[in-house]
């Protein structure tokens, strides 16, 4: 980073600090707020998040991490007694929780940078309950070189037979999987809510695919490979598939990209309740948005940020994607989910 925007950058954060704190940080000395995260770019956002936000609050910060399904067991099993004062989920996820009572409002007035945010990310749950902190895309990503997959401009041309054995898909166990799951079932008609058009249409190919993917260095590995010419794909994998040196391209279908969101969120009875309002609305500010996009550790929710260009291959940033994007409902995620899962592993998963 150059001086100059090193000292633009701190100027700025150290602005909001000012303008954010407590009235009663000194208290606040001897507290320590304690984050449930998913462990992914822990040293940049040590740099970026937590470590300015440490000198903004005099306090000390606790770093939990885990996948989501751990964290939000261990979230309801301490709900009388909650150990966390923050935690980043999916939205659905976080709306799952919120009907088990496990989280609290945010107050949402107090949030200074909240009007900065796109606004399908300010109240995912619409109920106050969390705020978005980032979303990405999950699009396509095609062999620009293979006349079988040169010319894919929507989620049907998955169908086309000649992709047989060349064909990557996602598995439902992941996001990726539950997305390219809604964008077959809205692009063949489906209704969004039991799937069955979708699942049905995914069984239909499932003999074309070289595998149902579960990780995602797996999926770069088989396009490395040139096993794979088509695959959804989240945003920010993009660059590490530019460096398998294919001729690849990213594909927005005309159906528009899914957009998954993860949200910040205070559990029921957190015990720093008021650090993490801050820290949700330094999260939310601009100079600590654009230092994690220019670094690609999250695409930017704070729709006035402005990343480097050379950062710009791996977010969901600017009019063109933002505008593409599909979001699910998180109440009907909740409550479907299950079947979609049962009907997906029936038809699909059994041989």
């Amino acid at each position: 980073m150059k001086p100059f925007r090193h000292a633009l950058f701190t100027a700025a954060w150290l602005a909001l600090a000012v303008s954010l704190a407590a009235p009663g940080a000194a208290q606040a000395q001897s507290r320590s707020l304690v984050i449930s995260t998913y462990g992914f770019n822990g040293e940049l956002l040590k740099k970026h998040v937590y470590e300015p936000f440490k000198a903004m609050c005099k306090c000390d910060l606790v770093i939990e991490t885990g996948n989501v399904a751990e964290r939000m067991a261990k979230l309801e099993a301490r709900r009388a007694n909650p150990s966390v004062d923050l935690i980043q989920m999916p939205d659905f996820t976080a709306l799952e929780a919120s009907n088990k009572g496990l989280l609290q409002p945010i107050a949402f007035a107090k949030l200074k940078n909240l009007g900065e945010v796109y606004d399908f990310g300010r109240d995912p749950l619409r109920n106050q309950e969390a705020v978005a902190y980032t979303v990405y895309a999950v699009g396509l990503v095609v062999r620009s070189d293979k006349p079988a997959s040169a010319g894919i401009t929507s989620w049907k041309d998955l169908w086309k037979p000649d992709l047989k054995g060349h064909l990557m898909l996602a598995n439902i166990s992941g996001n990726q999987g539950l997305a390219t799951l809604f964008m077959a079932d809205k692009a063949w008609g489906g209704l969004a809510t039991d799937m069955s058009t979708g699942i049905a249409k995914i069984a239909e190919i499932k003999g074309n695919a070289v595998t149902f993917y579960t990780q995602t260095a797996q999926m770069t590995a088989l396009f490395a490979q040139d096993e794979a010419w088509v695959a959804p794909v989240g945003r920010f994998a993009w660059p590490n598939l530019k460096k398998t040196g294919k001729p690849l391209q990213w594909v927005v279908p005309k159906e528009g990209q899914l957009g998954m969101m993860n949200v910040l969120a205070i559990p029921k009875g957190a015990k720093n309740a008021d650090l993490a309002q801050q820290l949700i609305d330094f999260w939310l500010s601009r100079p600590v948005q654009t230092a994690l996009a220019n670094d690609q550790v999250d695409s930017p929710i704070n729709r006035n940020v402005q990343p480097r260009p050379d950062a710009l291959d791996g977010l969901t940033v600017g009019t063109a994607q933002i505008n593409s994007l599909v979001f699910m409902k998180p109440e009907v995620v909740v409550r479907e989910r299950t079947g979609w899962v049962n009907q997906w592993n029936r038809m699909i998963s059994t041989k």
